[in-house]
Parts: C-alpha cells; sequence; structure tokens
C-alpha cells in the first residue's frame, strides 16, 4: 500500500467523473491524484491492456507499477480503432466531466474524440491533453519521454557534481511534474465551469512543465549573462 498524501482531502472532487484515455506516467499520475480527491476515474485501455500491466516490478503475475498508479480507477478496455469502440465514448460523453489523454497532438482528432467533436456533445466538459512539447508550435509532433525533458529543459545541465558528467535526476520528474499540472488545470477549469456553465481545452507540455522548476537557474542566466552549471 503507497499513502496518498491527499488523503485528508478525499472527497472534494466526488460527483466529478474523469475518462481517463492516458498510459504510462503523467497521465496516470494526474488520473491517479483526481481519484484520491473523490473523483471517478474510469480508466480506458486499449486491447491487452495497458503497456504498466506487463511491467518488470511484479508480485506472481500482477503489476505493482500498474497497481499503484491505477488505484482508484476502474478500467473500460475499447478499441478505438473501430466506429463501434469510439461510439461507445461518444455515448458516454454527455455524463463525463473530465477528458484526460496524452497522446500525440491530433491523435484523439482523428478519432472523431478531440476537444471540439466532443465539446458538441457537452459543452461543459474539461479536456485536458498531455504530450511532450505542447499541442501547437514547430515541435508539437515531435515525441519525447522523461529522458528527453529532463535534457532539453536544462534540468540535467543543473544535475551532477561540478567536476563530473551531467546526470539524470533519478525519479521521472518531467512526467510526474506535467502529471500536476494537469490536476491543477484540471481541478481549476472545473471551479471556473461552475461559474460559467462551459468547459475548456487545457494543454500540458512536458517539456514546459520540466523547465518551470528552474526558476533560479533562470534568474541566473538573464541576470548574470550565464549558465548555471551542476549544482549536486
Amino acid at each position: 500500500m503507497v499513502a496518498s498524501p491527499v488523503q485528508l482531502s478525499a472527497g472534494l472532487l466526488g460527483g466529478v467523473v474523469v475518462l481517463d484515455f492516458t498510459h504510462v506516467l503523467a497521465g496516470p499520475f494526474s488520473a491517479m491524484v483526481l481519484g484520491d480527491l473523490g473523483a471517478d476515474v474510469i480508466k480506458v485501455e486499449r486491447l491487452g491492456g495497458e503497456e504498466t500491466r506487463r511491467s518488470d516490478f511484479r508480485i506472481g503475475d500482477y503489476s505493482e507499477q500498474f497497481a499503484i498508479i491505477s488505484r482508484n480507477k476502474r478500467s473500460l478496455t475499447v478499441d478505438l480503432s473501430t466506429e463501434r469502440g469510439r461510439g461507445l465514448i461518444r455515448e458516454l460523453i454527455p455524463k463525463i466531466d473530465v477528458v484526460l489523454e496524452n497522446f500525440r497532438p491530433g491523435t484523439m482528432e482523428r478519432l472523431g474524440l478531440g476537444y471540439e467533436q466532443l465539446s458538441a456533445i457537452n459543452p461543459r466538459l474539461v479536456y485536458c491533453g498531455i504530450s511532450a512539447f505542447g499541442a501547437t508550435g514547430s515541435d508539437s509532433q515531435r515525441g519525447a519521454f522523461d529522458l528527453v525533458a529532463q535534457a532539453v529543459s536544462g534540468l540535467m545541465s543543473v544535475t551532477g557534481s561540478r567536476d563530473g558528467e551531467l546526470v539524470k535526476i533519478g525519479i521521472p520528474i518531467s512526467d510526474i511534474t506535467a502529471g500536476l499540472y494537469a490536476t491543477i488545470l484540471t481541478a481549476a477549469a472545473l471551479f471556473r465551469r461552475e461559474q460559467s456553465g462551459k468547459g475548456e481545452r487545457i494543454d500540458v507540455s512536458l517539456i514546459h512543465s520540466a523547465m518551470s522548476l528552474l526558476p533560479w537557474e533562470a534568474a541566473e542566466m538573464w541576470s548574470k549573462d550565464r549558465i548555471p552549471g551542476p549544482m549536486g
């Protein structure tokens, strides 16, 4: 059992239903926290199940990695490559408050399940997409994972000893930070929806989330005109 840091806040999102299309870590971490806060999270998995079900961190035949990140969630297996599967999702949307996905930008739109398409069914829908470089801009179609985000953002440039090689941070910090931002922004969008009656589209970038962890380093670079080095 892994303790949740938000146990005392359980129930704050009671009544909120989340349709979670995410996989691996950044998105599933956000959905996990939303579930910790009381949301009803429905995890949509592909045929054969989400890939972390097959991780090496196992007790018997069961993946502990999947168990930890999927707590407080229900699972639904859907083949999104078929019209029947996509039709099932559209049937659910009127009852859904939040859609969470971390496919490459444009994937959900090609499936007919993008924000514009689903908000036409449910205008109150909060739709959060997580991707490597964000949904817009020249790099939007580039893929990346945590190690790449740590390097591109500059996190690796300040990690390690001053006289040694640069190293990555020991945990997937970019994924976790992006997941936390997704959770915060989703909660904020749900709050504004109570005032406006309308949903919101949220765009979270792995790279930008990692860069946000470098405020002091940015201040040094701008004020001293130098690139900060490793800080241990």
